[in-house]
């Protein structure tokens, strides 16, 4: 396939390993200047159009979030031809809008992470200098130009999404307190998770349009009915609140 046929890329979080729906699916494993990526590139075709897949965390979940290489993730894609990022990113609701099973577009986010290569600016794996200075606007940091198509393409193909919210990214990969929560809402934050930067910052310094899908998977610490959560339980918010992805993405790809 030639790289420039790419029309959108996907990257999957907690349990979304795999974009089921991809047709006649090339394998692509690539190195790029900031290492390794998280796992192959998954490069097929969903209806008329040509997507990349990448799951962040490996394919075997095997990489905390705190240890994801952002920079070549978004890199391989890139590379491999891609201009347009849709990362889903599963999340903990905080506000009553977003709760289990919802699948939400934010449209901000605070970050609250430390100690990740957060910029393509800084030095590569080999010591070798990285990019010169980029100062780049992030006051939106969600492309609105695709953030729009997201949402028509939503409205589309039926599948309801709550507009807005902020994210607030946590370190990980533990869960929070339910202090630290109740600073996350007092901030202004609808959904926590752990993955939402740097990856959002860097697709920016990088030149790609990128937007987020949230998808709900518990109520966070202190929110919610408050009963602890089993990771079967997840699982199955994750499935639910994914069962229009297809759909969607397919929507999107076109558009």
């Amino acid at each position: 396939m030639a790289a420039a046929a790419i029309d959108l890329a996907v990257i999957g979080g907690t349990g979304v390993y795999t974009l089921a729906a991809l047709a006649e699916v090339e394998t692509r494993t690539v190195q790029t200047r900031f290492g390794a990526p998280s796992g192959p590139l998954r490069i097929g075709r969903l209806g008329e159009s040509t997507v990349a897949f990448l799951a962040r965390h490996g394919e075997g979940h095997s990489i905390p979030p705190h240890r994801i290489n952002y920079r070549a993730n978004l890199a391989a894609l890139k590379e491999a031809g891609a201009t347009r990022v849709l990362a889903l990113n599963t999340v903990g609701g905080i506000t009553d809008a977003f709760g289990p099973r919802v699948l939400a577009c934010p449209d901000q986010l605070i970050d609250y992470t430390w100690g990740r290569v957060a910029s393509i600016c800084d030095e590569l794996p080999d010591g070798r200098p990285g990019h010169e200075v980029l100062h780049v606007d992030f006051g939106h940091p969600y492309t609105p130009l695709l953030r729009a198509k997201v949402l028509a393409a939503a409205r589309v193909a039926g599948v309801r999404l709550e507009e807005g919210g902020c994210y607030g990214a946590t370190q990980g990969p533990r869960l929070e307190t339910a202090a630290e929560i109740a600073r996350l809402r007092r901030d202004g934050c609808d959904l926590v998770g752990m993955t939402g930067m740097p990856e959002a910052g860097l697709a920016r310094e990088l030149g790609l349009e990128y937007a987020c899908l949230a998808i709900v998977a518990n109520w966070a610490a202190g929110c919610g009915d408050g009963e602890e959560i089993t990771m079967a339980e997840v699982l199955d918010n994750v499935a639910a609140a994914s069962a229009g992805l297809p759909e969607l993405v397919a929507e999107l790809a076109r558009g």
